[in-house]
């Protein structure tokens, strides 16, 4: 139940840098040049729908593990669906639904909490965490990839840096390798990436009727 929680908190942090933030030049003007691009090629979007897979590895500890996800986004909303568990974020609480146990966390939204990741809250967080770098090109099934490495700035943060693959001609993200200090390499592969489509307006509101026999726990 812990660790799904905590899953979900890393995968909506992961997808919001896969989704698209803004960013001023630090250590390449190259680099910040794209990402501001791409920023701003996300920012036109009334709504976007991405399915996504998830791979985590440790050759150290033989560990390996991949599934498939999705998520849905409008504005700081967001449904996200993986291994069996959604978040959903109606912009000021956040549902945590995990049927194998039948149980739902809740919690309210606080924006000065660094463990509260919005795709919005991406915009600041990123410029004042990270340093940027021009990094390799690739060729993907015709497609130019272009990476830009993320180095945290706290010496003592658990990720060792963060490599963004940007589709040079689309300029969406078509991939994210992180890599832990333990060298744990998390990899979001971006499968479909749509936009503009036609959602349900409940999509993103939370209907506690649904789940009469859940057990509820309120974290506030």
């Amino acid at each position: 139940m812990a660790y799904k929680f905590k899953l979900m908190k890393r995968i909506v942090f992961l997808i919001a840098v896969v989704i698209g933030f803004s960013v001023k030049a630090q250590n390449s003007a190259k680099a910040g040049q794209l990402l501001n691009e791409v920023s701003e090629k996300v920012q036109t979007y009334n709504n976007m729908v991405i399915d996504f897979k998830y791979a985590l590895e440790n050759s150290a500890e033989n560990v390996k593990q991949e599934t498939r996800g999705d998520v849905s986004i409008n504005g700081e909303k967001y449904v996200l669906n993986l291994m069996g568990t959604t978040q959903l974020f109606d912009g000021e609480k956040i549902y945590t639904i995990i049927p194998e146990d039948e149980e739902i966390n809740i919690s309210t939204y606080v924006e000065e909490d660094d463990n509260n990741i919005t795709p919005s809250k991406m915009f600041s967080f990123y410029e004042a965490g990270y340093n940027y770098e021009w990094d390799i090109t690739q060729n993907v099934n015709g497609r130019k990839i272009q990476y830009v490495k993320l180095t945290p700035k706290d010496s003592d943060a658990e990720v060792k840096d963060i490599l963004l693959g940007i589709d040079k001609q689309t300029k969406h993200i078509y991939n994210l390798i992180q890599t832990q200090e333990n060298n744990t390499k998390i990899t979001i592969t971006v499968k479909s990436f749509k936009t503009d489509q036609p959602l349900s307006k409940n999509l993103f509101t939370f209907d506690e009727d649904r789940y009469e026999n859940y057990y509820i726990n309120r974290l506030d």
